[in-house]
Order: C-alpha cells, then structure tokens, then sequence
C-alpha cells in the first residue's frame, strides 16, 4: 500500500476492558497502515460508532446483549456490504462462529486471542479492501472468492440454482473452465455415528474433518472444497489429474481415516467443463459414491467405471421422477403415495433383478431427497441413512412402504400449518418476559429460545405480530418506564438510566430525546407543569 494512502478504519466492539486495551497495545496497527477510530463496548453503541466512522474493519465479539455480533453484522452489511467483519469467540461457540460465516463474516478468532494470528487475518483483509479498492471487477477468479462466498455460490449451483451466475458472467473465464472432475466424500455410517454423538461433539468431529479436508486439498492442487451436506464434503480436481482419480481418491480415504479414526467413501464424476455443470456432474459422482450400498465395501467409486447388467436395458421413469418432484413441491402427500405405488408397478413391469431394481430406486431418491431442499425441512435426515435402510429392506413391497413413511413425515412436516395461536402466545410469551425484564441486558437468543423459535423466525414473526423489531420494543419498554419515573418523581437523570437498562446517562438522554422529541430534563419541566 502506498505510504500517502488513506489507513483503513478499525473500530473495537468487546464489553472487556482488557481486551480493548490488550488488542490496541499488542497489534502493529501503524504497520498494517490501519488506524483504530473508535471503540464499544456493545452492539448498540458500535451501530452508533459505525454511522460516526465509516470504518473499514470492525473487530468484534459474537456474544453481546441487545444486539449481539450477528445482528449487528446483518444490520450493517445491508448498507455496506463491503466492510470486513472479523468476529471473536469464546470456545464451544462454533455454531455461532459458523453462523456468523454463513451471514457474510471475514473470519474469526477464538478467545484466548492469538495476536500473530489475528495479524495474519488482518493482512489478507488488508489484501481484500486493497484489491476491492482497486478495481472490483479485477475479482475475476474463484480463487479470489473468500471461502464462504465460494461455499454458498458452489452449492448453489450444484443444487441447480442457476441464479447466481447471471450476476457473475466473469467467471466465464475462471479455473473450471479449463476441465474439472468433482469428487465427493461421504462418512461411513453417518447414521450411526451422529446417533452417538453429542450436538457439541458432532460439531467437533465435522470441524476436524473439515480441516483434514482442506489440508489434504492444498497439497493436492484441488481447485476448491466445501462442506455440502452434514458428513458430506465436495472436492473439485483439475481436468488434468483425471488419470489419477482412483489414487487420488484412496489417498484421502487413508487420510481421513489416519488421522481421525473414521472411516469414508469416495464418489468421483467424470471429467467436464464449466461452472454451470457442477449440478450435472454431482448426481454422476453421488450415484457413483452409492454404489458402496450394492458392492457392501467402502472405497473408491468412479461413475465412468460403473457397470450395470447388459442382459437387460432398464427404462429410467422419467415421467414419474418429474410427478413425485411436483408432488413434493405441492406438498400433495395423497398423490405422492399414488405415484409410488405406480412405481411398484413400473419396476414390477421391467422385470429386473434386485440389485438392478436397487439401482433404479437409488437414483430416483437420491433426486427426490435433493427437492426436499426446498421445504428446508430435511435438515437432520441423512440420505445415507435412507439409503442404508432401503438397502437392507428384502422386497419391493417392503421399499415402496419404507419410501411412503419417509417421504411422507417430512411432506407433512412441510404441510403442517401454522397454529396461529400457538405462535401469538408464543410472541405475546416473549413480549411479556421483555416487559418484565427490559432494565437487564437481554439479548436476543434468550428471548428467541423462551418463545421456543429460531432467531431468524422470531424476529419475523415478533415483527409481524407486535409491529416492532425486538430492539425496538425493549427501547419502547425503557423509554416508557423512564417517563413513568419522570412524571412521577424526582429522581435524577442519571440515576433513572441504569433503572431503564442504560449504563451510560449521556447515551440514555440521547436515546430519549430520539424517541420522545425531548431531553429527560425538558420531558420532566413539561409534564410537571401539565400536573399543576
């Protein structure tokens, strides 16, 4: 960077003192030609911080009441969508940590701080804000993507959502244009282990994994990898290392399996070109990775080197697939089992054996599963384990009834409609707790677990129901409160704000006068003379 440029603006959100000094003292920040504008000690002060400074990188940690880290990331980034938020969290916060990833953070760090790890973060956002501020249409490589940003957008398209490549026609002329082949890489018993695992330790192991993953990846010229399903990761190789799938696929069974003890298969596609063809060439390996269901061995498994019976060529129902696909979608469980047991009578019509009737089945639910996606529903149903449970059934009959009880549940699950009592208590549940508890530090988890909703859902729903966003109605609870006090007695203003939930009584007067047009003060004269 050029020693006459601008330095980028860094604010610091943390409610402990000793990290805001500790991060000030300890990082070279006149080095990293970056200068700290401001500091906070919660969500809403930073809001405020951030309006003031216009600051490039915020450093923040994910745990704040009120407004905690990804709220106010959220908030942020949909007026600048460019600011690097780097967050910080305490251990067994990875879901948060993951959560934040997902919404758009740079990266993160966990407490105890590494101040050399955290400097190395901040040169590649230094990298980042240099290259956005040259040119942003120079982004014109996968490779420049963040890691997220390539996760979303590759699994995005290997579902068959098309949508994101019409806002990047540049990537055209990216790696994958060149020749690639798509490898993916499932757990064993997936099923089975999760079932054994704690939630905390289910995330540990897929963390672990990943970074066994993503490790082996660098060292072996893989264009990119990124998680797709629970147990489930996607590989992309360079068209170039076709000849050396099979090698390359045991080796990172024997890696994974080296040095996390678990044990997985491989389903590799054939070779093909073009960022659009990733949602082709996934079923190819997927369907090759389910062949371990018929052969009963884990391994390797290469779509192009899968052979069927010739005895008899089998007609793929077609027909069916697109009928079942729309009843999934019209969450029209009656004709679903219709259609399955017209399938019964489509197999039964081919005359196949099993293993080849299997086969058929396996392909036709592995695409209804993925449809599945858009209810949102199938979060905790693995597709391994479906697959193990119709591989292990003996007859037909016994399938088709397993896929109507599967399928079925979930269809329901997805057509079950809203009790719009239960919702409303539910919101009138939380708004309640607010009242009694807005002069505390809440924070939106907490309230959003008393209602029993996830937070995204509740902040809708609190919206739709009550007309205010969360933050909004506790700020209405305390300024309320405050005028209560008063008009009713003479109790000063600075101590009203820590009875309405403020710390600061500067920052309370200002909130006040936001809302009721007024300074406390001039509030109190008003009313008191109205009384008289």
């Amino acid at each position: 960077m050029d020693e006459l440029q601008e330095k980028y603006k860094v604010i610091i959100v943390d409610d402990e003192p000793i990290i805001l000094r500790s991060l000030k003292a300890a990082i070279p920040w006149n080095d990293l030609q970056m200068e700290i504008v401001g500091e906070a000690r919660n969500g809403e002060l930073a809001l405020r911080l951030i309006e003031d400074t216009s600051p490039h990188i915020v450093i923040s940690d994910i745990r704040m009441p009120v407004i905690d880290g990804i709220t106010l990331m959220k908030e942020v980034l949909s007026k600048n969508p460019k600011l690097v938020f780097i967050f910080i969290s305490g251990y067994g916060e990875f879901e948060y940590a993951r959560e934040a990833l997902r919404q758009g953070a740079f990266d993160y760090l966990l407490k105890p701080i590494d101040h050399d790890e955290l400097v190395e973060m901040l040169n590649r956002a230094r990298t980042k804000l240099d290259e956005q501020k040259q040119n942003d249409q120079l982004i014109h490589s996968v490779q420049m993507l963040s890691l997220l940003a390539r996760e979303r957008l590759f699994a995005e398209i290997t579902l068959g959502n098309a949508r994101p490549l019409e806002h990047l026609k540049w990537l055209e002329n990216s790696e994958l244009e060149s020749g690639y082949f798509m490898a993916v890489v499932q757990l064993d018993d997936y099923t089975t282990l999760s079932s054994q695992w704690s939630v905390e330790e289910k995330r540990l192991w897929l963390f672990a994994i990943r970074n066994i993953v993503e490790e082996w990846s660098l060292e072996h010229g893989v264009l990119t990898v990124f998680p797709f399903h629970n147990g489930e990761w996607i590989l992309l190789f360079p068209g170039s290392l076709s000849a050396s799938r099979r090698e390359l696929g045991e080796h990172l069974i024997a890696g994974i399996k080296r040095y996390s003890k678990q044990s997985c298969s491989v389903g590799i596609s054939r070779t093909t070109q073009g960022i659009d063809q990733l949602s082709t060439v996934y079923p190819l390996a997927a369907k090759a990775l389910y062949q371990r269901f018929y052969s009963g061995l884990a391994g390797v498994f290469i779509d192009e080197e899968i052979s069927f019976p010739s005895s008899k060529e089998v007609r793929y129902p077609k027909e069916l697939e697109t009928a079942l696909i729309e009843s999934i979608r019209t969450l029209n469980r009656d004709r679903m089992w219709s259609l399955f047991d017209e399938l019964a009578l489509f197999i039964e019509s081919q005359a196949v054996p099993k293993d080849m009737a299997e086969r058929l089945l396996v392909e036709l639910i592995v695409v209804l599963y993925r449809n599945y996606e858009y209810l949102n529903i199938n979060s905790d149903w693995s597709l391994h384990g479906l697959l193990s449970k119709m591989h292990n059934l003996g007859t037909l009959n016994e399938v088709i009834s397993a896929l109507k009880e599967e399928f079925g549940v979930r269809l329901e699950q997805g057509n079950k409609p809203v009790n719009r009592e239960d919702t409303r208590s539910a919101i009138e549940k939380a708004k309640r707790y607010i009242e009694s508890n807005y002069h505390k530090d809440l924070s939106i988890e907490e309230v959003a677990e008393l209602a029993d909703l996830s937070i995204s859902h509740f902040c809708t729903l609190y919206k739709q129901i009550t007309g205010y966003t969360f933050l909004e109605y506790v700020t209405h609870c305390r300024m309320e409160r405050a005028k209560y006090i008063l008009q009713s007695s003479n109790v000063k203003v600075y101590q009203i704000a820590p009875l309405v939930g403020y710390q600061d009584p500067r920052y309370f007067t200002q909130v006040f006068k936001k809302a009721s047009g007024q300074t406390p003060t001039e509030y109190r004269e008003e009313h008191t003379k109205q009384s008289h």
